[in-house]
């Protein structure tokens, strides 16, 4: 009998302090000012989930045949029924089941009679929704001009 090992495909990598700080400075400088200033209010910054709501997630993912995770950035629309997330973004994970990242389709399961997608969100955003102190890294001075400084 012959065997053959499957080879997993790991499309991302695990990363440093230094890359996490950059990509979070980097992101505040160039996208969360101008994204705070358009909606009005400081922008989200992270989202945040628990273990188990995530390891629920994936095991329902692999009951319903699927092998990946699209984790989308969206936005809450003006007239969202949650004044304190309305504008702000956030992401929304979507279950998906393909051989690779460019070739994945979003995963549907019948759910009470009818196909639906199976996705995750609503999960907590800062801003509003922030434990306190400076808990994350990439604390960043950002010069907002005429505007002032912001710490974010």
């Amino acid at each position: 009998m012959i065997t053959t090992q499957k080879k997993s495909l790991q499309a991302g990598k695990y990363v440093d302090a230094q890359y996490v700080d950059t990509m979070i400075r980097t992101y505040k400088k160039e996208r969360w000012v101008q994204n705070s200033e358009y909606i009005g209010k400081e922008d989200s910054l992270t989202a945040w989930m628990n273990l188990e709501e995530l390891e629920e997630f994936v095991e329902r993912i692999k009951t319903h045949g699927g092998n990946g995770v699209r984790i989308c950035f969206g936005a809450h629309p003006q007239e969202f029924e949650n004044t304190d997330l309305a504008g702000r973004q956030t992401v929304v994970m979507v279950a998906t089941k393909g051989t690779d990242s460019a070739a994945n389709k979003d995963l549907y399961v019948c759910t009470e009679g009818k196909a639906d997608i199976l996705a995750y969100g609503w999960l907590p955003v800062c801003p509003p929704y922030c434990g306190t102190g400076l808990t994350s890294p990439g604390t960043t001075l950002v010069d907002r001009g005429d505007k002032g400084w912001s710490i974010i």
